[in-house]
């Protein structure tokens, strides 16, 4: 079974009914300070975090006295772009007393199903992860339409998880598990601690949302389950109202966890390995031995480029002998990666005009 304890890289979801007082509206300001403490308490086991927040609609409505039921689209976009404000501010407040630096992030769907908007992302985050700051994601209300939203932070959370390589997801929500029918009219409901395997029956089980200011159900919580393991990441579904709900968890506090099978990173070479490649890219004996020994792919060790590729795509890496030694995401066109082969990364601004990134495939994009 898995354990709290046990994780490198956590990302935390955290829904609107757990940050904000469904009567008043207002922010529930010291259960954010317990999840603040619990952040810190993770943060100094050395694990990286990253926050999922729900929140903005549910704060921005009140200040714009748009309290009835379901608002239309451009209410619901104000009430974000207002909201989205005071949600950062509270981050930061609870959290800049422990010494945690936060970062906000806003994004769509485009930027996950578009490879070079993914890269991007992953690249910011796993720089501000470096650095120690936490990262605070939520869906960017402000711009999304139906065309391009996530529409539950369940599955938003699952993508961010598997964007970063995180080990394990944890959904804060307003029940405890998932249970075999809807414990509230079931009292013979049986809960489930582990879940090694999503089957048609468990899928069976799920409901609907029950919350006026959530708009995820046990279903959004099934698929972004689903999303999870399948890159590598276990995933829990706790109670998030009490005080200190990932102490909580870490003590034992009842959840149901949903297995992985195998680690992140595996599970991501996998993906790209069975990626159509939509180019080459030939590297010299010194790439070849530094691809070797964990390295990336640097420009410097590039003799060829063929094919027609742009950022994000994955390219076929081949030795001098043309043997194919695996393959990556590109962080350049076929172009540019053209005009920069055999230079050195300090030479990439002067030769394209712009700053580019240092390396050409960076090894955690790459499965050989």
């Amino acid at each position: 079974m898995a354990a709290l304890t046990d994780a490198r890289r956590v990302v935390v979801k955290i829904g609107s009914a757990l940050l904000v007082d469904r009567d008043t509206g207002e922010l529930r300001v010291r259960w954010l300070h317990s999840l603040a403490q619990d952040v810190a308490w993770l943060k100094s086991q050395g694990k990286d975090v990253v926050l999922v927040s729900s929140g903005s609609i549910a704060l921005g409505r009140r200040v714009l006295d748009l309290m009835g039921s379901d608002l239309p689209l451009e209410q619901s976009q104000a009430a974000a772009a207002v909201g989205q404000i005071r949600l950062a501010r509270a981050y930061e407040e609870v959290l800049a007393p422990h010494g945690i630096t936060t970062a906000q992030i806003l994004v769509t769907l485009e930027d996950s199903s578009n490879r070079r908007r993914y890269l991007n992302s992953r690249a910011t985050m796993e720089t501000l992860l470096s650095l120690g700051a936490v990262p605070i994601v939520n869906e960017n209300d402000t711009v999304a339409t139906d065309e391009i939203r996530y529409g539950d932070n369940d599955r938003l959370a699952a993508q961010v998880a598997v964007t970063v390589g995180a080990d394990q997801l944890i959904l804060l929500s307003d029940v405890d598990g998932l249970y075999s029918a809807n414990p509230h009219r079931d009292a013979d409901a049986q809960h489930f601690d582990v879940i090694s395997e999503i089957t048609p029956e468990i899928e069976a089980m799920a409901g609907d949302a029950g919350s006026g200011l959530s708009k995820g159900g046990m279903k959004t919580k099934l698929m972004a389950a689903r999303m999870a393991i399948a890159a590598g990441c276990a995933m829990a579904i706790t109670e998030g109202s009490p005080d200190n709900p990932l102490r909580r968890l870490a003590e034992n506090a009842r959840a149901t966890w949903f297995l992985a099978q195998v680690d992140p990173q595996t599970a991501r070479k996998r993906w790209i390995s069975a990626m159509k490649t939509r180019g080459e890219i030939t590297i010299d004996s010194g790439a070849g031995v530094a691809l070797a020994n964990g390295k990336s792919l640097l420009p410097a060790g590039i003799t060829a480029v063929q094919g027609r590729f742009g950022r994000g795509d994955p390219v076929a890496i081949l030795d001098f002998a043309g043997h194919k030694l695996g393959q990556g995401l590109a962080r350049y066109t076929a172009a540019e990666a053209e005009t920069i082969k055999g230079c050195k990364s300090d030479e990439i601004e002067s030769i394209l005009g712009y700053p580019g990134r240092a390396v050409l495939i960076h090894r955690d994009d790459m499965a050989l």
